[in-house]
């Protein structure tokens, strides 16, 4: 018959009141590594692996699963049973002894033979329990002390098998025995049905229903039934591996004893045989050294040997290192199991995280199957990469962000009806006294509709042309400059995308060759270790951005680290030169005159020391009567940005070196 049970286990999710993960510092540092070259995919396990400034990372956990394991290795050896036994054997021993020293009534030979038969004991414990099985005991402790050992034989072989049996049969009675002997052969006849492919639902529910009490863990089915005592059973046979020759000998000839008689042995030894061939997937052939000090009896070995297995499978999916890892495949009762609570918490963190990673539209898969950086997190980074630079900006750490862009220039004092695509701010009392009026004339009217709607109207503003050249040959990358491009790009451009949406930006790279990139392009580009720094293509680029917005105030923005030593030929061939050749130079310099020609506002960011490029910057950006910063790498974010909005004042003629740092203004950055 089937037994209705309601089981409880304890709460593992963590506070259930948390709020959702924050995925802000994971963005911050998965665009970080982005930046330096990994892909997003990699980028997200490094963060989950490294974890975060509050959170445990998946490193952190391996580290203390290894610990765990080291420390079970090292405090534990595999004699615990045979030092029991032993300690057993030598107090009937000594009991025994002790009661023929004091019976008077005992006859001398009888007494002489007794006394050498104990003296001449094997020293193999094994051996010596076996010719005591018909030793005639004068004491009683003695003889009891003698059956302790079968009995505590049989509850530690029986305990290798079923957990808590060394514990349940203590005191056990002939009754409990025979229950147990009845219970070994019913469960063999089970198994070998289900070798033979003829078991039915009703012979385990009819054998649960008979021997349920034996199996505290109520298996649903003959499967679950299986597997868990499969798993036990063979991490019995690793400890039994791991021991010494001679103490697997020991162990099998004392098996024979365990309840007095071979009976219990066998029906194990068939059971370990059914199992086998059912699971042969389970480690039956594995070992472990154990050199501690702390001796483990057969039950409690198997245990450990069970916990190192679980160990070993939690090193494995912290790891994530095979195909097609998931956070999910975590085992969170088997990390709280081993770990305690607080690593299942930290561990369904990670997973949470992972999740909302993959699920909020901040990772996405391409049409090959990489994963990407969405949109969504590029303005996400963007922001908090622009929040940084209004920091540096403002001079001070934790200025409160000032809601004054100024990105519709200056209010000119009228107003008009709001039209698509206006950015303007809303005039708010007009706005509200037109919903008053119309709703006068039709009560039943929306408080608020989109034709009641008045901006406030600005001062005409000159839209710009913007080029950002970055340098991306193979010595930014070397010289740790190839992050702070990247962030400075980023920044701007969210910049530019959120505030100043009339305006052109063009992100151009140039190595030995140049390319117009897409941020996230640029976002995601692999450092280019080969020569050249072709400023001349670069040029041309920017050039042709500017041509194609005659209306737009041209502002040249040049990132680099070196002098020109590459230039493209008339038939569009890269030439090379190092040190850098005239021609080169006499290109890159005809181009930058082009852009003065066009109007461009042009600004050298200088990056490194070298006092050949510092010439060559200055002498470039004299000729156009454009400007020099030397930035930090650090402050090279702030460097570019302020200079843009520099360019972006009415009537400004570029500003001071970092755009007048806006004049003390802030700007605000808002989601």
């Amino acid at each position: 018959m089937s037994k209705d049970r309601t089981r409880f286990r304890k709460y593992d999710g963590g506070d259930p009141l948390a709020p959702p993960v924050d995925i802000a510092e994971a963005l911050d540092a998965i665009g970080e590594d982005v930046m330096a070259g990994y892909s997003p995919e990699r980028a997200m396990r490094e963060f989950l692996r490294r974890g975060g400034r509050d959170q445990a990372g998946l490193d952190d956990l391996a580290r203390r699963v290894a610990e765990r394991r080291r420390e079970l290795t090292q405090r534990h050896n595999l004699d615990g049973t045979l030092q029991e036994v032993k300690e057993l054997l030598d107090r009937a021993v000594l009991e025994e002894r002790k009661q023929l020293a004091r019976d008077a009534m005992m006859d001398d030979a009888d007494r002489a033979f007794r006394e050498l038969q104990l003296e001449n004991l094997p020293a193999s414990p094994a051996a010596a329990v076996s010719e005591l099985s018909s030793y005639d005991w004068q004491s009683r402790e003695a003889r009891a002390d003698y059956e302790k050992i079968k009995d505590l034989l049989g509850r530690e072989l029986l305990d290798q098998r079923f957990a808590g049996m060394k514990q349940a049969l203590e005191n056990a009675t002939d009754e409990d025995r025979a229950a147990i002997n009845e219970m070994l052969g019913d469960l063999n006849e089970l198994l070998e049905k289900r070798q033979q492919g003829t078991d039915t639902a009703e012979d385990f529910a009819e054998f649960m229903a008979k021997h349920g009490d034996f199996f505290p863990e109520d298996p649903k089915d003959l499967d679950e039934l299986l597997d868990a005592m499969a798993q036990r059973a063979a991490a019995a046979q690793r400890m039994l591996n791991s021991m010494s020759a001679e103490q697997r000998q020991e162990l099998m000839e004392l098996s024979a004893q365990a309840f007095g008689s071979p009976q219990l042995s066998d029906a194990l030894s068939r059971l370990d045989g059914n199992l086998q061939s059912l699971r042969p997937g389970e480690d039956w052939g594995g070992s472990e050294r154990m050199d501690g000090e702390e001796g483990l009896g057969l039950g409690d070995g198997t245990g450990v040997f069970q916990d190192l297995a679980d160990l070993d499978e939690l090193s494995e999916q912290l790891s994530q290192s095979y195909g097609g890892a998931r956070m999910d495949d975590l085992d969170l009762d088997k990390l709280s199991r081993q770990l305690g609570d607080q690593a299942a918490v930290d561990a369904r963190t990670l997973q949470r995280l992972e999740k909302a990673l993959r699920e909020q539209g901040t990772l996405r898969r391409d049409s090959t199957g990489q994963l990407q950086l969405t949109p969504k997190a590029m303005r996400q980074l963007g922001k908090a990469l622009l929040r940084d630079v209004a920091e540096k900006m403002s001079g001070r750490q934790g200025q409160r962000d000032l809601r004054r862009a100024g990105a519709a220039g200056d209010l000119s004092g009228a107003t008009r009806e709001w039209a698509f695509g206006d950015t303007e701010p809303w005039d708010i009392p007009r706005t509200v006294l037109n919903g008053v009026r119309r709703r006068a004339g039709d009560p039943t009217g929306a408080v608020l509709e989109i034709g009641d709607v008045e901006v406030q109207e600005t001062e005409a503003r000159t839209q710009a042309a913007v080029a950002l050249l970055v340098d991306t040959s193979f010595s930014m990358a070397m010289d740790g400059r190839w992050v702070p491009m990247k962030r400075t790009a980023l920044a701007l451009h969210t910049l530019i995308r959120s505030r100043f949406r009339g305006d052109h930006l063009q992100l151009i790279g140039f190595g030995r060759h140049a390319e117009v990139m897409d941020i996230e392009e640029l976002t995601a580009l692999d450092a280019r270790w080969e020569k050249g720094t072709n400023l001349h293509h670069g040029l041309l680029l920017a050039n042709r951005h500017f041509r194609k917005h005659p209306n737009a105030q041209p502002v040249l923005l040049v990132v680099t680290d070196g002098e020109p030593t590459s230039h493209l030929e008339p038939d569009g061939e890269v030439f090379f030169s190092y040190p850098p050749h005239p021609l080169t130079v006499a290109y890159a310099v005809r181009e930058l005159d082009n852009a003065r020609r066009l109007g461009a506002q042009t600004t050298f960011f200088r990056l490194g020391e070298d006092p050949g490029l510092a010439r060559f910057v200055d002498s470039m950006a004299d000729r156009v009567e454009g400007r020099v910063v030397a930035p930090e790498l650090d402050d090279l974010g702030a460097a570019v940005v302020g200079s843009y909005l520099g360019s972006r004042r009415p009537g400004s003629g570029g500003g001071s070196a970092y755009g007048d740092w806006f004049g003390g203004r802030g700007f605000w950055v808002g989601d």
